[in-house]
């Protein structure tokens, strides 16, 4: 492996360790449908979210809850000594790609037969602290690292 490929690996390695995030693959939901439910969750705070995912009639909301009291888990494992409530996480980014299509054939009159896409998807949720609050924490740090 050359300098710059094994750089660049431990480069995105070491931005992975900072994401809190969660996958859901091949959810047989078209992904239009979930697209409705993730973009109601986008930018909000991560208790607010849960609590518009609960009360939705969506039938999607139930997965997309589930993801995201995984994505939760996700952040708690590598933050042990923090508290939700007092890290203010934010739903940084809920994204939905089309996965695979399943083929099927309805019978139709005269002979023909129409085609049925029964699609589905795959789902990805980024939790974080909100833009502003990271900016703030560095400008603090620092200040402490000047003043010390």
């Amino acid at each position: 492996m050359g300098a710059r490929k094994r750089n660049r690996a431990e480069q995105l390695k070491e931005e992975r360790k900072n994401k809190y995030y969660a996958v859901l693959r091949n959810c047989p939901t078209s992904p239009r449908k979930m697209r409705l439910v993730t973009d109601m969750i986008q930018g909000v705070e991560v208790n607010k979210a849960l609590d518009m995912l609960r009360y939705s009639k969506k039938d999607a909301s139930v997965k997309v809850e589930k993801l995201l009291l995984s994505a939760i888990a996700n952040w708690q494992a590598k933050n042990e000594d923090e508290r939700i409530e007092e890290s203010n996480l934010v739903v940084k980014e809920a994204r939905v790609d089309q996965s695979r299509t399943l083929k099927r054939i309805q019978p139709a009159p005269q002979g023909r037969a129409h085609r049925i896409r029964k699609r589905s998807n795959h789902v990805t949720i980024i939790i974080g602290a909100p833009r502003g609050a990271e900016e703030v924490q560095e400008v603090v740090e620092q200040e402490t690292e000047n003043n010390a």
